[in-house]
C-alpha cells in the first residue's frame, strides 16, 4: 500500500530524494520533457517550503501530496511508455534457430504427433520463412519478423496473400502466449507451407527466380 510506504513526517530534503531516486528508472526517460518539467515544478515546491513559513504539520501535509502526485505521474507515464516497447518489439522467427526446412517441416509433424500443436504451429511456419529462403526467395534474414516474410511474400504468392497475412498472425499470437492452437491451427500453416513449396513463384524484379 502507498499510504503503508510512506513516512508520516517526511522534510523537503527527503522527499528530493525519493524523487530523485524514482526518476532515475530508465523505463521514463522516454519521456523526460514531461518529468523534466514537473521535477522542476517541485523542487521549486520543496524549496519554498523552507521559506514560507509553514508549520511542521502543514509542511508535512504539503510533502507528502508532493510525493503522492510523483508517484501518480511515474505510473502514468511509465505505464505506456512499457505497452508501446512491448507492442513494438517482433522477434524475428529464426532467431537463433538454424534447422533446415524439411528439419523444421519434420519437427512440427513430430511436435503435431505429441499434441503439441503450440511448437507444431510455430515451426510449421518457420519451415515456411526457411523454405523461402533456401528458394532464394527471401534474403537470409534471422531477425525477419512474421509479418515482414508475409509481406515480402505476398508478391511472390499473390493468391496466397490473405493466408500469409493470416498465418503470420497467428504464428505472432502462439509466440507472445495471446492465444493458444489447435490442430486445425497446425493443419493451416503446414498446409500453405506445402502449398507454396509445390508452387512455382510470380518472377519479382531484381530477384533471381527460383525454380525449385
Amino acid at each position: 500500500m502507498l499510504g503503508a510506504a510512506i513516512p508520516v513526517d517526511p522534510d523537503a530534503d527527503t522527499a528530493r530524494r525519493w524523487l530523485t531516486d524514482e526518476l532515475t528508472n530508465p523505463v521514463y526517460h522516454t519521456s523526460p520533457s514531461l518529468l523534466e518539467r514537473f521535477l522542476t515544478w517541485l523542487g521549486s515546491l520543496l524549496d519554498g517550503i523552507s521559506v514560507a513559513g509553514l508549520s511542521v504539520s502543514w509542511s508535512a501535509v504539503v510533502v507528502s501530496a508532493a510525493v503522492v502526485v510523483t508517484v501518480a505521474v511515474a505510473v502514468a507515464v511509465a505505464g505506456p511508455v512499457r505497452a508501446s516497447r512491448r507492442a513494438g518489439t517482433r522477434p524475428g522467427v529464426l532467431v537463433d534457430d538454424v534447422r533446415t526446412a524439411d528439419q523444421l517441416v519434420a519437427g512440427a509433424a513430430g511436435a503435431a504427433a505429441r499434441g503439441d500443436f503450440v511448437t507444431a504451429t510455430l515451426d510449421a511456419f518457420r519451415a515456411l520463412v526457411r523454405r523461402s529462403e533456401e528458394r532464394v526467395l527471401l534474403d537470409p534474414r534471422p531477425g525477419r519478423t512474421a509479418h515482414e516474410a508475409a509481406l515480402e511474400l505476398a508478391p511472390r504468392f499473390p493468391d496466397q496473400a490473405v493466408s500469409l497475412r493470416e498465418s503470420a498472425a497467428v504464428f505472432d499470437s502462439l509466440l507472445y502466449g495471446t492465444t493458444t492452437a489447435d490442430a486445425g491451427s497446425y493443419a493451416s500453416v503446414a498446409g500453405l507451407e506445402a502449398t507454396l513449396h509445390a508452387r512455382r513463384p510470380v518472377p519479382v524484379a531484381d530477384r533471381k527466380v527460383a525454380t525449385a
